[in-house]
């Protein structure tokens, strides 16, 4: 029998700084934009990390950054919008949860 998907009880986006993630076991995950912008899972960005390049920031647009906003996509994950128009990355809740940058998550 398959496990229910991992699902955020509560997604908290500060659009400047942050994306927190509360977890059903209580657990909270924290990423900071920069973190969750240089990771963007879609295909062009990953496709420009195996080629060695930069996601972000892209040519011709500022280094400062922040998220126009964020919308759930069912119960598979966050699709956040950034300033600099990109909005084709979906952030799956199981990625995040293995990505978690916690401390208690990854060893230190």
């Amino acid at each position: 029998m398959e496990e229910p998907p991992l699902i955020p009880e509560t997604v908290d986006v500060d659009r400047t700084r942050s994306v927190t993630l509360t977890w059903p076991d209580r657990h909270v995950s924290r990423f900071g934009l920069e973190e969750l912008r240089l990771a963007c899972p879609c295909a062009t960005c990953r496709s420009l990390r195996v080629q060695g390049a930069p996601s972000w920031p892209r040519p011709g647009v500022s280094r400062e950054l922040w998220a126009e906003g964020a919308e759930l996509v069912g119960n598979y994950g966050l699709q956040l919008r950034w300033n600099d128009g990109h909005q084709t990355g979906i952030y799956s809740w199981s990625l995040l949860r293995a990505s978690c940058p916690c401390p208690q998550c990854t060893g230190s």
